[in-house]
């Protein structure tokens, strides 16, 4: 079983963890992570593009010059697309991007980005996150003792402290366990979880 080492808040060692190797200790499948990561990004499409064709712009409704005689090549609209003001051929129109994914392979996916950050070390778990009052510079202090830059950290419930003091930093997103998703772990090089989102996180990777 794999295991890794307990901090807390001052990056002093308070005891070693056993984590859940179907969960941690997986095996990486980057195609599964590709796959979700596209799943996520076009599910955030709004697919609200949208041109007019012929039928939808304005004016046109006369034919501009009579069939033969001008000289000219025959026109029945000014709305046609050919025309400064026409219509748009082949535009886009609204649709829905999203695409299905089975439970098992988001659950596998998000089991081997888990993993992949634990394989290359570049988790931390620390056995509580917790900040006395709303403080960015307090928060900074914290991820400095540990050398992080870009982090993901991953708490368990509600802790208002902790999600106002980050949402400042540009390089640090704060997430609850039941949030925690495969793009936002392989966005952010470094990930922090604390000892009570590991258990919610393998307890429902674990069903």
């Amino acid at each position: 079983m794999a295991k890794i080492a307990v901090y807390d808040i001052n990056r002093k060692q308070v005891a070693e963890r056993e984590l859940a190797d179907a969960v941690f200790n997986t095996e990486v499948r980057e195609y599964l992570i590709h796959d979700m990561v596209r799943y996520q990004l076009a599910a955030r499409r709004q697919g609200t593009a949208k041109t007019k064709n012929r039928t939808e712009v304005s004016g046109g409704g006369r034919k501009p010059y009579k069939q033969k005689g001008t000289g000219n090549a025959r026109q029945g609209s000014t709305r046609a697309p050919n025309h400064v003001g026409g219509g748009t051929v082949f535009g886009p129109t609204p649709r829905d991007y999203e695409f299905k994914l089975n439970r098992k392979v988001k659950k596998a996916a998000l089991k081997s980005a888990l993993s992949a950050r634990y394989r290359d070390e570049q988790m931390v778990v620390l056995n509580a996150l917790q900040l006395e009052q709303v403080s960015t510079k307090g928060f900074v202090e914290v991820l400095n003792r540990f050398e992080l830059g870009k982090t993901l950290v991953v708490i368990e419930g509600d802790n208002r402290n902790v999600e106002l003091s980050a949402r400042n930093l540009p390089n640090v997103k704060v997430l609850r366990a039941e949030g925690v998703n495969v793009y936002d772990v392989m966005k952010y090089p470094r990930l922090v979880l604390t000892e009570g989102a590991v258990e919610q996180i393998e307890g429902a990777l674990s069903k």
